[in-house]
């Protein structure tokens, strides 16, 4: 199973769609065989990804939706997930890892995605983020 796969789904505001989602984006790494740690990292980047799209993009608005885009090739999955919402500036968000801020629970998801994916972008608007997460050689995947 060498083949990519594209898929393109756009999901209600409800974060039982988005488990699905990643549950979905998480078995096609397991065809291609990623190692545990390279799925546990998509799935808990995705994780947070979809729901800062969910509850803090959309505001649960169940009149909004949430698009995502993914392609699991052999070495590589990117995904793309936009919400309706506003946007925002990725760096107002506050630093989690800081004094003042290690009380506050925002901040906390950006971090762990930004530390378990190689790439992490977001659009001009900032309702949009890129992810991308290169497959692990063996000696990095432990």
């Amino acid at each position: 199973m060498s083949s990519a796969v594209h898929l393109e789904i756009t999901i209600p505001s409800d974060t039982s769609a988005g488990h699905e989602v990643q549950e979905r984006i998480v078995s096609l790494m397991e065809e291609r065989e990623y190692s545990m740690r390279d799925v546990f990292s998509v799935r808990l980047a995705l994780e947070e990804a979809l729901v800062n799209a969910i509850k803090h993009g959309n505001q649960l608005d169940p009149d909004k939706s949430v698009r995502i885009q993914c392609d699991v090739e052999q070495d590589r999955v990117y995904v793309e997930i936009e919400d309706q919402g506003p946007g925002y500036v990725p760096d107002d968000v506050p630093d989690p890892t800081l004094d003042e801020n290690i009380e506050r629970a925002s901040g906390r998801g950006l971090m762990l995605i930004k530390s378990f994916m190689n790439r992490v972008e977001f659009n001009e608007k900032g309702n949009c983020i890129r992810l991308e997460k290169l497959r692990s050689t063996e000696e990095e995947a432990g």
